[in-house]
Order: C-alpha cells, then sequence, then structure tokens
C-alpha cells in the first residue's frame, strides 16, 4: 500500500537549506528590530553632552516632540532629571522667594511689627524642606534602578549630578541658614516686645534708655548680622549654580 501523504522532501540538503533560509531571515528581522537603540542611545547623549553638561549653570531643557522621539525610551530618564526640576521650581523654588519677601524687613523696629509674618515664614520653610526631600528620594530611587548601557550611564550621571544633587545639595544649604536668621530675627523681636519700656523707635534706628539693654540689644543684632550674611552666602551659591555666574 502506497503512503496516502507524500512530502517533497527528496534530500535532506533541501531541508537544510530551508533551515538555514529560516534561520537568516529570524536573524535579520530580529536585527531590524534591534537597531534603533544605538540611534537612540547616541541622541541621548549627545543631547545630554550639549545642551546640559558643556553649558553653564543648570540648564534643564525641554525636548521637543521629535527629539523625545529620537530617544525611544530613554525619554524616561530625562523624565526623571525633568520632573525634579519642575518639582523644585513649582514648590520649593517659587514659594521660598515668596515666603522671603514676605518676611522681609527693612529696619529694626519693622522686626517687632512684622513678627507674626516673620513667624509664618519660619513655619513654612518645614514644608518646602518636606518637598525637595521627598523629590530627590523619589528621582535617586528612580535614578539608582536605571539599566543603562556605560557610555550612557556615564553622561547621564553627570547630567543628573548637575542638574538634581547640586541644586538639591545648594537648597538644603540655604535652608538652615534661613532658618537661623529667622529664629535670631524672632529672638530680636520678642527682645525688643519684652523691653518695649527701655527702647524707642527713631526713624530706621532703636534707642535705648540704659548701656544694659543697648550692649545686650548690640549682641543680638550682631549675631543677627552674622547670620544674615551666611544666608547671603548660601544664597550666592544657589546662584552661581543656576546661572553660572
Amino acid at each position: 500500500m502506497s503512503p496516502m501523504f507524500s512530502f517533497p522532501f527528496h534530500s535532506s540538503c533541501a531541508g537544510r537549506r530551508l533551515l538555514v533560509s529560516l534561520c537568516l531571515c529570524v536573524a535579520f528581522v530580529l536585527s531590524a528590530c534591534g537597531s534603533k537603540e544605538p540611534d537612540q542611545r547616541a541622541a541621548f547623549i549627545q543631547f545630554l553632552q550639549t545642551r546640559i553638561v558643556d553649558k553653564p549653570g543648570v540648564r534643564v531643557p525641554r525636548p521637543s516632540d521629535e527629539e523625545k522621539k529620537s530617544f525611544g525610551p530613554y525619554a524616561a530618564d530625562y523624565g526623571v532629571i525633568s520632573e525634579f526640576n519642575d518639582t523644585l521650581s513649582n514648590s520649593v523654588s517659587k514659594p521660598m522667594g515668596e515666603l522671603m519677601n514676605k518676611g522681609a524687613f527693612r529696619s529694626v523696629g519693622d522686626v517687632v511689627a512684622r513678627r507674626d509674618d516673620i513667624q509664618v515664614v519660619k513655619g513654612g520653610l518645614g514644608t518646602l524642606r518636606a518637598a525637595l526631600d521627598k523629590q530627590l528620594a523619589r528621582a535617586d530611587a528612580a535614578h539608582a534602578a536605571m539599566k543603562q548601557p556605560d557610555d550612557l550611564k556615564a553622561v547621564y550621571d553627570k547630567a543628573y549630578g548637575k542638574t538634581v544633587t547640586l541644586p538639591a545639595a545648594a537648597f538644603m544649604e540655604v535652608f538652615p541658614a534661613v532658618d537661623g536668621t529667622l529664629d535670631q530675627t524672632l529672638r530680636v523681636a520678642d527682645y525688643l516686645q519684652n523691653n518695649r519700656d527701655k527702647v524707642q523707635f527713631s526713624g530706621g534706628t532703636v534707642l535705648t534708655i540704659d548701656s544694659t539693654t543697648q550692649s545686650e540689644l548690640n549682641k543680638m543684632l550682631e549675631d543677627l548680622q552674622s547670620r544674615a550674611q551666611a544666608l547671603s552666602t548660601a544664597q550666592r551659591k544657589l546662584q552661581v549654580l543656576t546661572y553660572g555666574s
């Protein structure tokens, strides 16, 4: 009885040729699928190097839709940097500027008159510091979890340090300087309030009726001036970091 079905393979050579062709086809498809990664990585490296690392100050440019597309999956890595800086600007930097304006004073008499404002500013600093700590921890965790090729990692780490680590450190230096200045300002305000029968305000100056009160007040004002200078130094460092000069 002849077989019901027959196969058109009359030699093992034909089978081997077909197998080789299939393997080559699969290899070609796989190669085509993976060919975009090197270009995406190169585009991302160039963007980080030329737009962030090589620029003075802290620059966090917003890539165009076309640039994001050219980064491929690495666009998410850039999102970690941009999201941190958006939060730093909206939840820390701008509110801090508003708080500092609210608590600003022009004279010793202003310290007493605006004590409540100064106290509000001091309380608001804790909220800003918590926002910074939370966002930095989130960014650092995402950074640590990244799996990047060595050439990209080297450039990305530089960009991350410049746009995330250094600004965060600079703000963390400003916070205690602001806090110390406000604490001493409140001490001066309380002292003047508690000794209001011994002091008089004349324009932007304060006059005392006895040498003891004058000596104590002078020491407190010298301390306040020293703390204000430390704050000015910290703010200057932040300015240089941000603008490059």
